[in-house]
């Protein structure tokens, strides 16, 4: 008979340890989805809940939530209970840290990614993480790109990939302060620093993609636009320059801007 634990995760590191072996060969001899075995199995993941706080601690540095690192190391210490064969007489320890660290690893992997990069780019900026403390505890303070690859035995090319690919991991707010180095005081906001599309960029574009159409019209219908849109007359100020009906100048304007809208649409 088991014994009613009543707060399985304020057990001492040392009960817990041998109360494990005689739950995990309990749970081994239960049939799944009984009510004991539920119960031993939750006891279990509470008795050594210990060690997804003591894997969890080895990525303190990292910026996800702590709360988030010890749920996604429970699943991996559910799965290492699910997972352990009582014949092999594995330390259960030694089967639960690895699968405890792994979910925490895929989960930095999967989720904490800024940008989202390819899995091959992800894998590859640990490495070149490990490379430069290597390198640079051999005296090679600021490691190049061909120290690197040389190191990694790889392409220049695939590690400035990597190294650009590297930048998609961590985002910065627009809205941080930005301190000048010698004061320390607050000049702005990196929001300043972002460029916006200039408005006039777009009719720059579109007047250079119409000079070719423009230069099609005959002398008249390019006197008619610059008269109407270079020097701004009116249309009763361009038929007495031109001796023409105001109507008539109206259907000109009309029918030359309708012309050349057809051709820019065709042409794009």
């Amino acid at each position: 008979m088991l014994p009613q634990i009543q707060d399985p995760q304020h057990i001492a590191p040392a009960d817990a340890r041998e109360l494990t072996k005689v739950f995990l060969l309990r749970l081994d001899a239960l049939e799944e989805g009984t009510h004991e075995y539920q119960y031993v199995r939750n006891t279990l993941v509470e008795m050594n809940l210990t060690l997804v706080r003591y894997a969890a601690r080895r990525f303190s540095g990292h910026r996800a939530c702590a709360e988030d690192m010890l749920q996604v190391g429970t699943i991996g210490l559910i799965k290492a209970i699910d997972c352990y064969d009582v014949s092999r007489s594995v330390e259960s320890t030694t089967l639960a840290v690895p699968y405890i660290q792994g979910e925490i690893k895929r989960f930095f992997r999967d989720t904490t990614w800024s940008v989202r990069v390819p899995r091959r780019l992800q894998e590859l900026r640990i490495d070149l993480a490990r490379a430069r403390e290597q390198l640079e505890g051999q005296g090679i303070h600021k490691p190049t790109v061909s120290d690197l690859a040389a190191h990694l035995d790889l392409d220049q090319a695939e590690v400035s990939e990597g190294l650009v690919a590297a930048h998609g991991y961590d985002s910065d707010s627009i809205d941080r302060p930005i301190q000048a180095s010698s004061s320390k005081q607050q000049t702005g906001f990196v929001a300043d620093l972002i460029g916006t599309e200039d408005p006039a960029l777009a009719l720059a574009e579109d007047t250079q993609a119409l000079k070719p159409h423009l230069a099609e019209l005959d002398d008249r219908d390019r006197t008619v636009l610059e008269l109407r849109f270079g020097a701004e007359m009116t249309q009763s100020e361009i038929d007495k320059e031109l001796g023409l009906s105001q109507m008539h100048v109206s259907r000109l304007i009309t029918r030359i801007c309708t012309h050349l809208r057809e051709e820019m649409l065709a042409t794009n």
